[in-house]
């Protein structure tokens, strides 16, 4: 039985993910969390957590989860898998296992939950990981992710807090994947252009992990839900730089900047504008529809990674043959300044 899934959402409501800044002010009360072999901690909002097992080997430790972004179960499933992995991806590690976390309407087919559960072991499978079971509950709407354990040596970490002012930028895949989704549940985008987008957001990050684990990249953060310039601003905070991005060398998928002047924008879009808008600087040639273009939301989208200036076209070009062709220069690292993030 055929269900689109997204029919499903609008029919039972989502709640949107929690707003970044009233998180971080609901969680300041808490304890801060020191073990010796906690290498990489929340403390500057990395993708994963790394805990050392050893002088050669250290857990990689995240999870990820949120209601469907396309049509199709297994289409879901695996994008939801994909975007899940990626955390691994971006701290440089490798996946070992993963746990299924699957919120699923009663009364539905479960010929459908079971779609969903496939397209995420295909997707671990692909990862050269296992999936060793999970968790499942009631809920009005389907919500899928993993809880992903992965593997990295201590001395190759990549944080989102080791950018280093003279640093480039890159971006392995485009971005307007929320836009994209929104425009197609209003029948507003040509199918073409909505698959791309999906099989963009399927497609593994694993293959960027091993071209920065190849070249010694130190730092690097996978584009999700807080858009382009949302994850910027992590890594600027956490790197205490200011980051620069060329708006006009942001890869972008066609009919996206279309679509966004027609209205098409996603509530994520504002939200992440708000929490991220005050720390940017936008250069006044960067018109509305390039700023809201750059806060859109991301689902499994590509790795930004910084790299010295002198590599950046040797790790292009090894990105290029790792099945990403959409790795292009989006920017440089600069000295901290009076803002954390400049648009040019």
């Amino acid at each position: 039985m055929n269900i689109d899934l997204l029919k499903l959402v609008d029919q039972g409501g989502c709640s949107a993910k929690l707003a970044a800044g009233d998180l971080k002010e609901a969680l300041a009360g808490l304890p801060k969390i020191t073990h010796k072999n906690l290498l990489v901690d929340i403390e500057t909002h990395d993708d994963g957590g790394v805990y050392k097992i050893n002088d050669d080997y250290a857990l990689v430790q995240t999870t990820d989860f949120f209601p469907p972004v396309c049509s199709d179960p297994y289409d879901y499933g695996q994008i939801a898998a994909a975007n899940a992995l990626s955390d691994v991806y971006a701290m440089g590690g490798q996946v070992l296992n993963a746990m299924n976390l699957l919120m699923f309407p009663a009364g539905q087919p479960l010929t459908v939950l079971k779609d969903i559960l496939l397209g995420g072991h295909d997707k671990v499978v692909e990862a050269g990981g296992v999936i060793m079971g999970g968790h499942t509950i009631t809920n009005d709407i389907p919500v899928y992710g993993l809880a992903v354990t992965g593997w990295v040596h201590p001395d190759k970490i990549v944080t989102n807090a080791a950018a280093r002012a003279g640093d480039v930028l890159i971006l392995t895949k485009p971005i307007g994947t929320g836009v994209i989704v929104s425009a197609w549940k209003n029948g507003l985008v040509d199918e073409n252009i909505y698959q791309l987008a999906i099989n963009s957001m399927k497609q593994l990050n694993m293959g960027a992990a091993n071209v920065m684990d190849e070249v010694g990249v130190k730092c690097s953060t996978d584009i999700t839900g807080f858009g382009l310039i949302g994850h910027a601003l992590k890594m600027a905070e956490g790197s205490k730089v200011s980051i620069n991005i060329n708006a006009e060398k942001v890869p972008v998928f066609d009919e996206v900047i279309n679509l966004i002047e027609m209205g098409v924008i996603p509530g994520a879009s504002f939200r992440n504008k708000e929490f991220a808008g005050a720390a940017c600087d936008f250069d006044a040639s960067v018109g509305y529809n390039h700023r809201m273009l750059l806060f859109d939301a991301q689902t499994s989208g590509g790795i930004m990674m910084c790299a010295p200036k002198e590599k950046a076209g040797e790790i292009v070009d090894k990105l290029l043959q790792a099945g990403n062709p959409g790795s292009v220069v989006i920017g440089e690292v600069l000295e901290q300044g009076d803002k954390m993030v400049y648009v040019t």
